[in-house]
Order: structure tokens, then C-alpha cells, then sequence
């Protein structure tokens, strides 16, 4: 028998044939040929991922080590820093302790100089160079952050004086400072040299 056209393009048995095909479900055989091939991709995703791992992990004991290395580097610079402050320091209270006797020493002449009305139209050029040298020093003294000690009239303190001597003094109160033989210093707030005075018994 003749097939008739359908649309033009098959036949009806045609049609139904290729539906036929389409519909037909997937056999038990065709299933385990495509279990292999998802048995490997789960094998490589499973190794992928234990690879992915390994990887983290030594990325997160990379990271540990370098912060370490960091913190260890933090404290050493901060260590070297002190030390180098401290040795900064003890090198400046040095300086300042040789420089003391010189600045006593300044002191000393001008204290032993004639007065004003006494002094020699000649003198007078010398006397004032060492005032000048005497405000220098002071000058950078006081820039080093070094200040003089109070002494004259204070109760003696042994944290910041030494007594050298006492004598009887009616007017004024045991162990108060009546004079000064040699002036103390401090450098911020530490005592780098005690000042030596005279106190009353």
C-alpha cells in the first residue's frame, strides 16, 4: 500500500518510527558503558579537591610562618631601637658629665672675679668672654633638657643632695641647706650628679 505524505515531508509510519525511537528508554547496558566514564570524573574531582587541600594547608602554614617571621622582626627592630635609644642616652649623660667640672670651673672664675667697679679697663674683655662662654653652656645645658638642682634653703634630700659638712646654724632648722659647694644636676627627671652642700646640725 501506498504510505501517504504527511505535511509533504513522511509518512505516517515514518513519523511514528522516528517517535518510536525517541521514546525508547536507556537499557541497563547503555547505563554501566556510562558508569566509567562518572567513576573518572568523581576520581578526578576527589583528587582535585585532596590536591586543592594540600595545597591550602601549606598556604596556611606559609602564611603562619611569615607572621611569625613578621612579629619576630617587629621585636627585634623594637629591642634594637631601645637599645639604641639607651645607648643614645648613657652617651649624652657621658658628654654632660665631663662637661659639668668645665661649667664649675667657669663658674668658679667668675665668682673670684673683681667687681664691676674694680675691674680693669684691660680685664673687663676677659671677664665678660668667660660670661659669655658660661651663658653657652648653660644654654646648652638647658637644650639637652639638663636643669640645676634647688639646693640653697631646701631641706636636704638624699635623693638629690649630699651633705659634705654640717655646721651649727641658730636661725635655720637641722638639715636644712645653708650653702652650696658644688651644684647637682638632673637630666629630665634622672640625677646625674647630686649636689654637694653644707647643712645645718
Amino acid at each position: 500500500m501506498t504510505k501517504k505524505v504527511l505535511d509533504g515531508k513522511e509518512s505516517w509510519a515514518e513519523h511514528f518510527e522516528d517517535k518510536e525511537k525517541k521514546d525508547v528508554p536507556v537499557t541497563s547496558a547503555e547505563q554501566q558503558e556510562s558508569l566509567p566514564e562518572q567513576d573518572s570524573s568523581l576520581s578526578k574531582i576527589a583528587e582535585l579537591e585532596t590536591e586543592l587541600l594540600k595545597h591550602k594547608e601549606q598556604s596556611d602554614r606559609y602564611r603562619d610562618e611569615l607572621l611569625r617571621k613578621a612579629a619576630d622582626f617587629e621585636n627585634f627592630r623594637k629591642v634594637k631601637e631601645r637599645e639604641s635609644m639607651m645607648a643614645s642616652s648613657r652617651a649624652l649623660e657621658n658628654i654632660i658629665r665631663e662637661l659639668l667640672p668645665v661649667v664649675d670651673d667657669v663658674k668658679r672664675v667668675l665668682q673670684h672675679a673683681p667687681l664691676n667697679a674694680e675691674t680693669s679697663a684691660e680685664a673687663r674683655p676677659y671677664i665678660e668672654g668667660v660670661e659669655l662662654v658660661k651663658k653657652s653652656l648653660e644654654k646648652w645645658l638647658d637644650h639637652k633638657g639638663v636643669k640645676a638642682i634647688d639646693s640653697k634653703g631646701m631641706k636636704l634630700d638624699v635623693n638629690f643632695h649630699e651633705a659634705i659638712s654640717q655646721v651649727d646654724q641658730p636661725d635655720a632648722e637641722p638639715d636644712t641647706i645653708i650653702d652650696e659647694y658644688q651644684t647637682g644636676y638632673l637630666l629630665g627627671d634622672k640625677v646625674i650628679r647630686h649636689a654637694k652642700v653644707i647643712v645645718a646640725r
